[in-house]
Formats: structure tokens, C-alpha cells, sequence
């Protein structure tokens, strides 16, 4: 088979064989836009909104977000379960995708409405709006991207389905939030009248785009019919999938590094480089960045290979990062280079995200090769229970980390809390990726000249299905 042929339907599981119109592509793809709107605000501003505008307490805050997002995380295989199990005439994605985004917009606004409550009173409606959000989301999120593997099995288009909302995300998540969120906040109003203002707008823009996705999506239920997945059965699931298992071992270690990037910057320009402004510098320009490196993950697997694509996702970081340390240690207040740095940090992270949905697409059809079943739900909401476990832990790690060196809010640092600082931002991300690629070498099996045999063998009949597995696992 030549490289850029089309690959027959997997099984009769995915909605078009081969080639997705530009039509469905593009439109789902436009739905990450404001699905990653409303989750980089939770993100990157639910922070300080409940601790400088409606007065929580910074403690209780910090607890409260690690028990949340430790709930949540194990609330997603529960979602993935729910989503591989229904059977309804618009399909398994729709109904969840449709009821999420409208419960998940109203809770994010009421998250964002101050009741001027106190006390106990406060805390209570913070903790409540707070994990109701992040439940709320799920029910919308893991639907979201169990679509990928359902929209075409030919890998060359797979790759380009998969980068297309990663594209949208980054551009809503990282560009309009995380780039220029403040100045929005503060020409909305500022203050609380800012943060109200701007969540209503991106409800509605939420709202919009999801529902342009739903709209032009296929209607009709696609796969065959397969015995209902009980809880339990999730983790037979993750046992028998090695190759799951794999793909989720890479994943976390990358997104270790990640999140201690994203978590530590704040603390590194502030008291390493002595100049917070840098930040939005870093931030703006890694966020293009990272939005390029989706871009060309297409052409770059193509002229090169996936292997190729995630040795680079994993190197170009480590590159970035040394960089970022040896500015901070020599020429800290050097815009420049730490543009730079961000430019190549970023533009690998974009790689990695399309490998990502990528490797994770294709695990969804080896399972169904392997064991006989397709668990779309489960898998993707794999996914996301590593990033909120990830930002869990590396947030208690980082609070750990700095009381550990003597750090004090709004002081000039000591040099051992400096160097803790570097060390979270630079050096345990650029050995999580690196050993992310390790992994990646190792033990997951899953390159272009397998998939081509494993999509290949689930859209045979099943007698040829059940054949060629014998013959493998004889082998």
C-alpha cells in the first residue's frame, strides 16, 4: 500500500472512509475554539478571580482545587464508560456533547457571578461551583475527542483531523486567554464587573461554535453493536491494551514537564529574571508557537514519519529549556533569547499535541483489533484524567518545593529558592519529555506499517478478525 492511500473504514466504526469532507472537518475542528475558551479561563484566572475579587481564602483555595481536580480526574473513566455505552439515534457523541456544553456554559457563569456571600457561606458556593464546573465539562470534553478516531481510519487524514482542533484550542486556550485575557478583563470593566463580563462572552461564544459542531456532524449511530462496558470492566480494559498503557506512560510524562512549565513560569520571570513582564512576552510568543508546531505536524509526518515527529516534540523542548536556563543564569532580563527559548519549547509541545491524539486515536482501533471491542470513551478519557492528575500533583509539588527553600511572596529570593525554581521550570520538564520519547521507543508498537495491518485486519469480516489474532498471539 503506498503511502498517501486511503485505508478502508476500520470495522465500519468510523463515519468516512478515508477522506473527511472539508466541511465536517473544519467545523468540528471550530468547536475546540470555544470549548478551550471557557477551560483556559478556569484555567488561568479562577485563581485569583476567588482570591482578589470575591475574597476566599487562599488555603482553603489550594485545597480545594487538588481535592477538585483529583475528583475529576477519576470522574472521566466514569464519563468515557457512560459515552462508550450509549445507544441513541444521533449517535453516542451528540446527546452528551449537547447536554454538556449547555449545563457546563450556565454552571461557568454562575461561577463567575458574585452572590456576596462570606464565611463558610463562600467557601461552600466556591467548592460547589467549582467541582460542578469541572464535572459538568467532562461530560462535554470526553464525547468531544472520542470523536477523532470515528471521523476516518486513513492515517494520513487522521493526523490531519486530530491537529485541526488542537489548532483551535491552542489559539482559544493559550493566544486569547492566556495571551491577552488581562487586557480583555480590564477593558471590560476590570474588577469584578471585568471577570463577569468576559465569562458571559465566552459562554456564548462556547455555546456557538459547539453548536456549529453539532450541527454539521452525521447524525447517524456508526459501529457495530457491542456489549455494554460496566465499570469495571474500564480496568480489564487498561490491562489488556498494552499498548494503551504505553501511550498513557508517555503521555504523563510529558505533560509532567508541561505543567510545571505553565505552573513555575509565573515564579521564574517574577524571581528569576526579576521581571514579570517577560511573561507575557514568553507566553504570547510561545503560544504562535505552539499553534505552528500543530500546523506543520501534518507535513512533518508525512515527509518524515510519527517516529521522527515525537523524537522531535521531545527534543526541540529539552532545547528550549536549556536555553531558558542558561539565560535566566546569565542574561536573565534578555527578552530575546527567551523569546527564543519559548519559540522552540512551544513549537514542540504542538507537535506532541498532535502525536498525542494521534497515538491515542490509533490505540482505539488496536483495542478493537486486539480484545474485540472499541472503547472510544475510555480511552480519550485517559487522556484527560493525566492532565488534571498532572496539574494536581505538580501544583502540590511546586507549593512543596518552594516552602521547602524558604520562599516568601514578594521578596527577592534566595539563591537555593532560585535554583528550586529553575530546576521545576527547566530541568525536570526537559528529562520528562526526553524520557517520554524513551518510552516511546521502547515499547509502543504502534507505527505506520502496524496500523496499516491493524486497520487493515477490523475491517475484514470477523471471521478473518478472529484469524489473524490467533495467528499473532500464537506467534
Amino acid at each position: 500500500m503506498s503511502k498517501n492511500s486511503t485505508q478502508p473504514a476500520g470495522g465500519g466504526n468510523v463515519m468516512y472512509p478515508g477522506k473527511v469532507p472539508g466541511k465536517v472537518k473544519y467545523t468540528f475542528a471550530f468547536g475546540a475554539l470555544g470549548k478551550d475558551m471557557i477551560y483556559g479561563m478556569i484555567a488561568t484566572f479562577s485563581m485569583i478571580y476567588f482570591t482578589d475579587i470575591i475574597k476566599v481564602a487562599p488555603a482553603f483555595i489550594g485545597i480545594m482545587f487538588f481535592s477538585a481536580k483529583i475528583w475529576d480526574a477519576f470522574n472521566d473513566l466514569f464519563m468515557g464508560m457512560l459515552v462508550d455505552n450509549t445507544r441513541s439515534r444521533f449517535g453516542k457523541f451528540i446527546p452528551w456533547l449537547t447536554v454538556g456544553t449547555l449545563i457546563n456554559a450556565f454552571v461557568f457563569i454562575i461561577l463567575f457571578t458574585d452572590f456576596h456571600l462570606s464565611g463558610i457561606g463562600l467557601c461552600v458556593f466556591a467548592a460547589v461551583a467549582y467541582v460542578l464546573w469541572g464535572m459538568t465539562y467532562t461530560i462535554m470534553d470526553i464525547p468531544y475527542w472520542s470523536i477523532v478516531p470515528n471521523l476516518t481510519s486513513d492515517p494520513h487524514e487522521r493526523e490531519k483531523v486530530s491537529v485541526l482542533p488542537r489548532i483551535f484550542a491552542s489559539i482559544g486556550q493559550s493566544l486569547i486567554i492566556a495571551g491577552f485575557g488581562v487586557q480583555i478583563i480590564k477593558g471590560l470593566g476590570g474588577g469584578y464587573t471585568g471577570y463577569h463580563r468576559f465569562a458571559l462572552i465566552i459562554a456564548a461564544t462556547f455555546i456557538f461554535t459547539i453548536a456549529v459542531t453539532v450541527i454539521n456532524l452525521p447524525k447517524k449511530q456508526v459501529g457495530k453493536k457491542a456489549e455494554k462496558v460496566s465499570f469495571k470492566d474500564i480496568f480489564s480494559i487498561i490491562k489488556r491494551n498494552d499498548q494503551l498503557r504505553w501511550a498513557v506512560a508517555l503521555i504523563l510524562l510529558y505533560n509532567v514537564g508541561i505543567q510545571l512549565i505553565m505552573g513555575v513560569a509565573t515564579y521564574y520571570f517574577a524571581y528569576v529574571c526579576n521581571n514579570s513582564s517577560m511573561l507575557s512576552a514568553f507566553m504570547i510568543s510561545a503560544s504562535i508557537a505552539e499553534v505552528v508546531g500543530l500546523i506543520i505536524f501534518p507535513k512533518v509526518t508525512k515527509m518524515l514519519s510519527r517516529k521522527k515527529a515525537f523524537l522531535m516534540a521531545c527534543i526541540l523542548p529539552a532545547i528550549g529549556l536549556l536555553i531558558l536556563l542558561l539565560t535566566g543564569i546569565f542574561a536573565p532580563q534578555n527578552i530575546v533569547l527567551t523569546v527564543i527559548a519559548g519559540v522552540i519549547v512551544k513549537t514542540g509541545t504542538g507537535l506532541e499535541l498532535g502525536c498525542a491524539t494521534v497515538f491515542l486515536a490509533d490505540v482505539v482501533d488496536y483495542g478493537e483489533y486486539k480484545l474485540g471491542i472499541r472503547n472510544e470513551g475510555v480511552v480519550f478519557s485517559l487522556q484527560t484524567l493525566i492532565v488534571k492528575l498532572t496539574a494536581a500533583f505538580t501544583s502540590l509539588s511546586i507549593g512543596f518545593a518552594l516552602d521547602l527553600t524558604g520562599y516568601v511572596p514578594n521578596q527577592i529570593q534566595s539563591l537555593a529558592t532560585q535554583n528550586s525554581i529553575r530546576v521545576l521550570m527547566c530541568v525536570i520538564p526537559a528529562v520528562g519529555m526526553l524520557l517520554a520519547y524513551v518510552v516511546y521507543r521502547r515499547k509502543y508498537k504502534l507505527n505506520d506499517a502496524y496500523m496499516k495491518k491493524v486497520v487493515s485486519a477490523i475491517s475484514s469480516p470477523k471471521t478473518e478478525l478472529t484469524s489473524e489474532k490467533t495467528t499473532e498471539e500464537e506467534s
